[in-house]
């Protein structure tokens, strides 16, 4: 009996040192070129924060009553609108003015005591003339947004701080170095991939912790991220996408003309992908961290098989995700195109559904590379450090379920 005892105790005196050293590994070397690739593309103009100066000026206000009437008649055959009048609005001022109701498909419904915002052109006499433009909505957010957190952190308690902490990460990326750096004339892809990568390395370590089972999806999420990108730029040479496919993009190109539009579409595919692939990768490295500890005995092919079998199941899912995610976004234009009479190739060849429909093709397949990748590299880690030798069956009474399994530090890769 002394001698198993013996070798288990030196196998996990062995186990940190090389998941630590393993993690510093890629870590290291992944971190330096993140930060090299961020530094050499970060924007060196700043955005003009003046960019709307000459623009129609802006004030919110709070409606104070409303008045009613009947709108003037329109040609025959056309619809005749409706609510139309006047409304007393009270600004941030303190000036209170009155102007007609926005009225027409889309215009914004107002009540007695609304928050709005309303726009100002200058008039003959040289004042302005104010109408009505949209609602306020910047306490609604906020109050749907501290629900969101509360709900995270209730259910995910520790966990969900850190994932909200990582969320802040992301936008703090994508608002700092992301956008900026596009709008600087970088090179979208190029800026797109490093900042995945600042994403992801941050994001995955500051949520699941300094973990061999986080280092192994993140080296999956690093090699899937890599496939899609270069995917990404073949079909989108192959189908012959600008990138400039609806109002937004045109208007994009036009006012911003050093930004390119077909990098812009690259980057958006790549970004697009590292959600759903973090995710994969991750579900990936601790099936088969959790496989190999239920069952030591596993060697890489049982490790590997029963961790891809699950996998397959995840990607089915996930697909259809991806999928109804992108129809979704695109359901307006769709129905619009439907009621035209398009033809269904017409529809599907047209420049914005076929870059829905490269999303969707690329993103997938990245997914679909992401599952071998990340559970060959885990159960290959598994078999050679976290097997420990066969050992016999515990007792009955320790298998009733009434032990819980000794839960993983998230920071065993650097105890000491």
């Amino acid at each position: 009996m002394p001698e198993p005892h013996s070798h288990s105790h030196a196998h996990g005196t062995d186990l940190l040192p090389k998941a630590r050293r393993l993690t510093l590994m890629l870590l290291i070397p992944a971190v330096l070129l993140t930060a090299l690739g961020m530094l050499l593309l970060w924007p060196r103009d700043t955005l003009r924060a003046d960019a709307s100066a000459d623009g129609p000026a802006q004030a919110k206000g709070v409606v104070q009553s409303l008045t009613h009437s009947e709108c003037a008649p329109v040609p025959a055959g056309e619809e005749q609108p409706t609510g139309c009048g006047t409304a007393t609005v009270k600004l941030e001022s303190g000036e209170v003015v009155t102007t007609e109701l926005p009225y027409g498909p889309g215009a914004p419904e107002i009540e007695n005591g609304d928050r709005v915002v309303l726009m100002g052109l200058e008039n003959q006499e040289g004042g302005l003339s104010w109408s009505i433009s949209d609602h306020q909505r910047s306490r609604e957010l906020w109050l749907l947004g501290v629900a969101f957190a509360l709900a995270v952190v209730a259910f995910g308690r520790w966990r969900g701080v850190t994932a909200l902490a990582g969320l802040a990460v992301t936008f703090g990326v994508l608002l700092l170095f992301i956008v900026p750096a596009i709008l600087d004339g970088r090179s979208p892809t190029l800026v797109a991939v490093v900042g995945s990568a600042a994403i992801m390395l941050t994001v995955l370590y500051l949520t699941h912790g300094l973990t061999i089972t986080t280092t192994i999806a993140v080296a999956g999420t690093l090699a899937s991220l890599v496939i899609t990108t270069v995917l990404a730029e073949i079909s989108v040479a192959a189908v012959h996408l600008t990138g400039v496919a609806d109002d937004t993009s045109n208007f994009l190109s036009i006012s911003q003309g050093e930004v390119n539009m077909q990098g812009l579409l690259l980057a958006s595919i790549v970004i697009g992908s590292l959600g759903v692939l973090d995710d994969v990768t991750v579900t990936q490295s601790a099936t088969v961290t959790e496989l190999a500890i239920a069952n030591p005995a596993y060697g890489f092919r049982p490790l590997y098989g029963a961790a891809t079998r699950i996998g397959r199941a995840h990607i089915a899912s996930v697909i259809n995700t991806i999928v109804l995610a992108y129809a979704g976004a695109s359901l307006p234009l769709m129905l619009l195109f439907a009621t035209g009479g398009t033809p269904v190739g017409e529809l599907l060849t047209g420049p914005l559904i076929a870059q829905e429909l490269v999303r969707s093709a690329v993103g997938t397949i990245g997914l679909i590379t992401a599952v071998p990748i990340t559970t060959a590299l885990a159960a290959f880690f598994a078999h050679r450090s976290l097997q420990a030798p066969a050992t016999p069956a515990p007792p009955a009474e320790e298998t009733t379920g009434r032990h819980r399994p000794p839960a993983e530090s998230p920071w065993a890769a650097f105890d000491k």
